[in-house]
């Protein structure tokens, strides 16, 4: 298990504990910065989850910030499982550095809820569909796309995975998304077959919202990724994250008003899509037009 989440989840739990105890110290990134004469942007980085930190650095920290000696031991402690690379970290530049985060926290998901109103999203997609996502790239060499693939299989496994218990996951795409023929025919029949063998798994929902829906409040959010994760004997509670991404990096979102605005957006994507049953259907219906068209 651990080799699987990585330093993903220990990471964040320590920024967040570390960020609330300067807040109740009452310093500022800035202040935290001069006096363990480090940039902010190290603090910053720590604090997010996106850098790792050093047990000496947490130590520092904790002691500028009043905590106590049990609470510096554990978080110190909490450091050390900060070094444990995920198998993703091998990847290079098929990962950027923004997604990596990402694919740590998909890894360690109980819950996972997904809008798509482009693209079928990377966890349901097949070999085929993927050199069609990027074969318009400029410039992108054959190697990179070949561990492009090999990451996307690698994520994909967390479906299927026995141990830990494999996330809830639920998706809802647009039907545009199936309309899209990405990679050609062949491939976009492959495809569209492929949602519904993993329909059929009891821990994935695909279901379709369709265009007569109109303008919808998801369409104002765009693609989404809502990620919820296991209770944990830990020292800070894991909150959930909202992860949406663009060309050049990402926005993870986890306030309490951020997540129940997101909370909102998909009850209302629920209430217009179509039940699993229905989902299946119109895939099939589409799959057998783009076969024989």
């Amino acid at each position: 298990m651990a080799e699987d989440m990585g330093s993903t989840v220990p990471r964040r739990q320590l920024g967040r504990a570390l960020k609330e105890l300067r807040l109740e110290a009452r310093i500022t990134l800035d202040g935290a910065a001069e006096a363990l004469q480090c940039s902010r942007q190290k603090v910053w980085r720590i604090e997010t989850g996106l850098g790792v930190a050093r047990a000496p650095d947490v130590r520092a920290m904790c002691d500028l910030y009043g905590a106590t000696p049990e609470l510096t031991t554990a978080l110190t402690g909490l450091a050390t499982e900060t070094k444990a690379k995920g198998w993703w970290h091998s990847y290079g530049d098929a990962i950027p550095d923004w997604f990596e985060l990402y694919v740590g926290l998909e890894q360690a998901a109980s819950r996972l809820r997904e809008h798509d109103d482009t693209l079928v999203p990377g966890l349901l997609q097949t070999p085929g569909y993927t050199r069609g996502v990027y074969q318009h790239r400029p410039n992108l060499p054959p190697e990179e796309l070949t561990d492009v693939l090999e990451v996307r299989r690698r994520r994909q496994e967390v479906l299927v995975r026995r141990l830990p218990k494999p996330p809830d996951t639920g998706w809802i795409l647009s039907e545009a998304v199936l309309l899209r023929c990405v990679g050609g025919s062949a491939a976009m029949a492959e495809q569209l077959a492929h949602l519904l063998d993993r329909s059929e798994l009891p821990n994935v929902s695909i279901r379709v919202l369709p265009l007569a829906a109109g303008a919808h409040y998801g369409a104002l959010a765009g693609a989404f990724v809502m990620l919820d994760f296991p209770l944990v004997n830990r020292i800070v509670p894991d909150p959930s994250v909202i992860y949406s991404e663009n060309v050049t990096g990402a926005l993870y979102l986890d306030r309490p008003h951020e997540l129940a605005a997101y909370e909102k957006i998909w009850s209302s994507l629920e209430a217009l899509a179509l039940d699993e049953e229905q989902s299946r259907r119109l895939i099939y219906k589409i799959k057998e037009e783009v076969h024989h068209g």
